[in-house]
């Protein structure tokens, strides 16, 4: 056919390509999170180690939840359009490390504070830790994706699919924070 060239097919970009990160983060998480169940449930620390501990667990929630308050926030504003998504995205990107630290310090101090891993409650408080940490983690190709958007890009701009990804991500995140969170505080009610 003549005046017409051919166009070499569109190499896939990277973030399309099946990796091993987000598999890699999710087994380094469930193995963090099975190390402090193992760890808690067949160590008892001292009384004052407990207390300690149980503060710097309550710290560490404070921490992490107090920064997905904010994160979610400010994508629930861009959701409505009351803020862009350069808003969200920069403070995404600021929170992830507090929010990380957090959840390792979770983890950290929960093991050491003795859960009573027989409970019912407290297995699902357990579940919910690690359903927040992978949610986090699946995430990350998600933020990716929204990093890569113009600026003003608003929230009903971006495609359907990545749209209820995002809700998902946030209905997840809050229902396993909360749930969580009432346990913890109904556990340690209940140890009194």
């Amino acid at each position: 056919m003549a005046g017409q060239t051919m166009t070499a097919p569109a190499e896939k970009p990277a973030l399309s390509r099946p990796g091993i990160l987000i598999p890699a983060l999710s087994v380094a998480a469930a193995a963090a999170w099975c190390t402090s169940l193992a760890v808690g449930h067949t160590h008892t620390f001292d009384v004052g180690i407990h207390r300690l501990a149980l503060s710097a667990h309550v710290l560490a929630m404070v921490l992490a939840f107090g920064s997905v308050i904010v994160v979610d926030w400010v994508g629930f504003l861009w959701l409505v359009g009351k803020r862009g998504l350069r808003d969200t995205s920069r403070l995404e990107q600021a929170a992830a490390p507090l929010i990380w630290a957090g959840l390792a310090g979770l983890l950290v101090t929960g093991a050491l504070i003795h859960p009573d891993i027989t409970s019912p409650a407290t297995q699902l408080k357990m579940c919910c830790v690690l359903g927040l940490m992978l949610n986090g983690i699946s995430l990350i190709p998600v933020m990716r994706r929204l990093h890569l958007l113009p600026e003003g890009t608003m929230f009903k701009e971006v495609s359907g699919s990545l749209r209820a990804r995002l809700l998902v991500a946030l209905v997840l995140s809050q229902a396993f924070w909360w749930t969580a969170i009432m346990v913890g505080f109904a556990n340690s009610i209940s140890r009194r």
